[in-house]
């Protein structure tokens, strides 16, 4: 069993792919106090730490040999922003504090893995030095006390998982461990589950996730229903009923525009000006399709593609769960507007529990 410490954690969609793999999470950090209400109520056994994580860096909470694994996905908006003398200023530039307290915080406790998580277009930004710098820092010997990280990363498609979702992002990986073949363990890794959960891997669609969901309450509470596919029954609850079903009140102009939208389409067949940036404004989802990516804004009609396929609304808090592969046991706490950001924001705990398997193939080779 490895010991994890998930920060930046969220909800805790990477750390429940680790825990449905039999592994401990220590500790998780989370700024927001919302959200980590919602992580402490899924997860009664982590120990929660709700602050910035400057003051946790800072305060030396974590200490060497607290975990074997540290998971997250520091937030990338001071990457987007910085200047173009990367390799001077990265580490102490304000704007990148977050990554800097990730990377002092592995430095400290020395996990045997790592795992990073973030968006795709970090490869590209400012021309790729932002992510030649994150790779170089890593794998720095002298920054890291002499024990530098073998590095690996790739983006990954949530599609290829058995996710219902067009979902990319970008994992990096760091471990001690030497010479190691990443990818060969990526397909090592491929063909065990396979073995273990034969359709862990088969496409799916919308239909195949959400089309057994009964019609959406005011409360979200719902009876459940039978699995009708190999996916609804992965992640099928052993309760009666379900949480966080209820649909989104729409305005009456808003619902008009939908009723006007067919399956596959947007807002490009409404014969009037829609104020939105998003190319897929108003559109609806196909039942025999994977989604494109469940966002914090699955419930607003000029988010995105978030209209239900054959109703006038667009998906409930449920819905956009089961699509990114969250069990239906899990439930989400808070306001609307938290809620719609625990989920959209979260890492598919399919793909954390491949990452998981993986870690443990990676320690394998090295005999740890």
């Amino acid at each position: 069993m490895l010991k994890i410490i998930d920060l930046f954690s969220g909800v805790g969609g990477l750390s429940l792919g680790f825990i449905q793999n039999g592994n401990k999470v220590k500790k998780a950090v989370e700024y927001d106090k919302t959200i980590a209400n919602s992580y402490i109520l899924n997860h009664p056994g982590v120990d929660v730490i709700i602050d910035d994580i400057a003051n946790i860096d800072n305060a030396g909470i974590f200490k060497e040999g607290d975990a074997d694994v540290i998971v997250g996905g520091p937030p990338c908006q001071g990457f987007s922003m910085a200047g173009a003398r990367i390799r001077n200023g990265f580490m102490d530039d304000p704007r990148n504090y977050l990554f800097k307290h990730y990377f002092n915080i592995v430095k400290s406790v020395k996990p045997k893995v790592f795992i990073m998580e973030n968006v795709k277009g970090i490869q590209t930004m400012q021309n790729g030095e932002i992510f030649a710098e994150i790779l170089r820092i890593f794998s720095d010997a002298e920054l890291l006390g002499g024990e530098p990280y073998q590095l690996f990363f790739k983006v990954v498609k949530a599609t290829d998982f058995g996710i219902p979702q067009k979902r990319e992002r970008m994992i990096i990986i760091g471990t001690t461990v030497p010479n190691i073949n990443y990818m060969d363990i990526w397909e090592d890794t491929i063909i065990q589950i396979r073995r273990e959960i034969p359709t862990f891997f088969d496409s799916v669609t919308v239909r195949d996730a959400i089309s057994n969901l009964c019609e959406p309450t005011d409360s979200g509470v719902v009876t459940s229903t039978r699995s009708m596919t190999d996916y609804q029954m992965y992640l099928e609850s052993r309760n009666s009923t379900l949480t966080n079903h209820s649909k989104t009140n729409h305005s009456t102009v808003a619902v008009e525009r939908m009723k006007k939208v067919k399956s596959g389409e947007n807002f490009t067949v409404l014969n009037e000006r829609i104020n939105s940036v998003h190319s897929g404004s108003y559109g609806r989802l196909s039942w025999d399709e994977p989604a494109p990516t469940i966002t914090t804004r699955f419930d607003t009609p000029s988010g995105g593609r978030f209209i239900h396929p054959i109703e006038n609304r667009t998906l409930t808090p449920r819905e956009a769960a089961r699509i990114q592969s969250f069990p239906d046991d899990f439930v989400f706490y808070g306001n609307k507007t938290s809620i719609n950001k625990q989920i959209g924001n979260a890492v598919p705990p399919k793909i954390s529990y491949f990452l998981s398997k993986l870690v443990e193939n990676i320690l394998k080779k090295g005999n740890i």
